[in-house]
């Protein structure tokens, strides 16, 4: 039996924080409570002075990811070994099948990519990167077999992810008839190709022109296009990396009508800005790019951060995606063409902390909120993850608030060569990491292994999300207005015509005309061949008349 024991610090949860000590066996937490008595052949960790919370769940990775020609550097060995050096102790990544594949290959394939390599547990979303009606009961299958509740459409990458209008509704409505969380990737995909096309024509083929072709409206209307056809069939929502005001601003706006939204900041757009675009060093400007962009205005980090520390926004993850700097240089004469993705898997904690505690504008029990409990919550995941309590997850870390460390590419442990946080002093830093009760990061030095993560599945129908769906169903149902049919005239272009049932009129035959001596004589005269003189009807076949019939 493997013991442990963290004893002397400050527990904090999202609820609230208190002294007490911590006893994990077997990687499940068995007591919190102060004072615990060591038992034997039990390994203890110092926290005295220090606050021990839960590990940080990274809601948004893409380790190893094939894309734009060319593989993600960070694998899920390299990406989880430097998730739990920053005190990150489970990612959620993305199976991103290429169109045409099912998404049951694609969920298989991932599983196969990770299972050998993670170090802390994971999870995975899975993209609809085209569909179909099979793809809708491979959802299904997902959910119900494989422990899927998330699926991420795209609005952006014209002919690579993108989903139309008809198409993204489909899959909103599939998600909300299985339980499981609709996300997006919110960029009008058509814009962005158009003006791609005209930067380069105008001979921008730099880093900028990736901003340029990608201002922020473009990422607010997708936004609220996403946020209304989920709407429409009353499907929960989840936007995730949210980069400017404009989307921020969509979410704010969609929770204020009673949608059910949630909106995903990342390390990236609340620790740094787009100006590194308009470096005069293509290296440099080329490792920001990513999508949606980081903003060229300065003040969108403190924007978010502000709007993550009061609730607006709910949960943080990276967008880890990485890519060296030959890997970037494939876009060098066409920034089309440079693979967009940054780092941010060892720094996020880090980050938040600095641009969120240390600032002022969060305490330190919203900071778990934001890293951790919020995720959990809505991704089915609580209490095993998100939180230092009794039977659950062994998943968490001694930190202090007041060390400080520098970021940098020369002493990080993500395997990509650059770092979009490269100088930034932050405090608060990860001392201590536990991953499923065994110590995996000590004071600077990794004890890691190759597939000791586990893969964790999530059910569906998670209750923060779906509670309030749920009861929408069964009150929000259209309903009906009676009334007396229709039975009047309907215009085709061959006339009015009755519909229902017509009036009833009583047929009556006309009287015969008398002959009288006075009569014309062309009424006398005899048809050819000693026939019937013909006569004049008075009510013709097909309604009354005064015209002429001659038969």
């Amino acid at each position: 039996m493997a013991r442990l024991l963290v004893r002397g610090g400050t527990v904090v949860n999202a609820d609230r924080k208190f002294e007490a000590d911590v006893y994990i066996e077997d990687g499940i937490i068995k007591k919190v409570e102060p004072n615990i008595v060591q038992p034997p052949q039990c390994e203890v960790v110092d926290a005295t002075g220090k606050l021990v919370m839960p590990g940080g769940i990274d809601t948004h990775t893409h380790m190893q990811l094939p894309f734009m020609g060319t593989v993600a550097v960070d694998d899920f060995y390299s990406g989880t070994r430097a998730a739990v050096a920053g005190g990150t102790t489970m990612i959620i990544d993305f199976v991103l099948g290429q169109k045409g594949i099912s998404l049951l290959d694609a969920y298989e394939q991932w599983r196969g990519w990770a299972d050998p390599k993670v170090v802390c547990d994971y999870s995975f979303h899975v993209g609809v990167t085209w569909w179909s009606e099979q793809v809708g009961k491979d959802m299904k299958k997902l959910v119900e077999e494989k422990g899927i509740n998330s699926f991420k459409m795209f609005l952006a990458y014209k002919n690579v992810f993108q989903l139309d209008d008809g198409e993204l509704l489909e899959a909103f409505r599939v998600c909300g008839q299985i339980g499981a969380l609709a996300q997006v990737h919110a960029e009008n995909g058509d814009v962005i190709h158009d003006q791609g096309e005209r930067m380069v024509k105008m001979g921008i083929t730099g880093p900028e022109g990736h901003a340029m072709c990608r201002p922020e409206e473009v990422e607010g209307e997708a936004t609220t296009r996403a946020t209304v056809l989920a709407h429409q069939v009353n499907c929960p929502l989840y936007v995730v990396h949210v980069m400017s005001k404009s989307a921020a601003d969509a979410v704010l706006e969609a929770k204020r009508l009673g949608r059910i939204v949630f909106g995903e900041p990342i390390a990236a757009s609340l620790g740094t800005d787009g100006t590194h675009y308009c470096h005069h060093d293509w290296r440099h400007a080329a490792g920001y790019v990513m999508g949606p962009p980081l903003r060229l205005d300065k003040e969108t980090p403190k924007y978010l951060m502000n709007l993550l520390a009061c609730g607006q926004l709910d949960c943080t993850g990276t967008d880890n995606c990485t890519f060296n700097a030959n890997q970037k240089a494939m876009g060098r004469d066409d920034f089309r063409k440079i693979p967009n993705g940054v780092n941010g898997v060892e720094d996020r904690m880090s980050v938040i902390w600095e641009k969120g505690v240390h600032s002022g504008k969060m305490d330190a029990c919203r900071f778990v909120a934001v890293t951790s409990t919020t995720a959990a919550r809505i991704f089915n995941l609580y209490p095993r993850k998100g939180v230092i309590a009794v039977g659950s997850d062994a998943d968490l870390i001694v930190w202090d608030p007041e060390a400080t460390r520098t970021i940098s590419a020369k002493t990080h442990y993500q395997a990509v060569d650059f770092n979009i946080f490269e100088g930034l002093t932050c405090h608060g830093v990860t001392l201590v990491t536990i991953s499923r009760g065994k110590v995996v990061y000590d004071h600077g030095k990794l004890n890691v292994e190759r597939g000791a993560g586990r893969f964790i599945p999530r059910a569906p129908y998670s209750s923060i999300v779906y509670d309030t769906i749920k009861q929408r169903d069964q009150v929000c149902v259209p309903q009906k207005v009676d009334r007396e049919p229709y039975r009047g005239p309907v215009w085709t272009k061959d006339g009015d015509i009755m519909v229902g049932d017509p009036p009833v009129v009583e047929e009556t035959k006309p009287e015969p005309a008398k002959e009288t001596e006075e009569a014309s004589p062309a009424r006398k005269t005899e048809a050819p061949g000693g026939g019937k003189a013909s006569s004049r009807v008075l009510r013709p076949p097909g309604g009354g008349g005064s015209g002429i019939f001659f038969g």
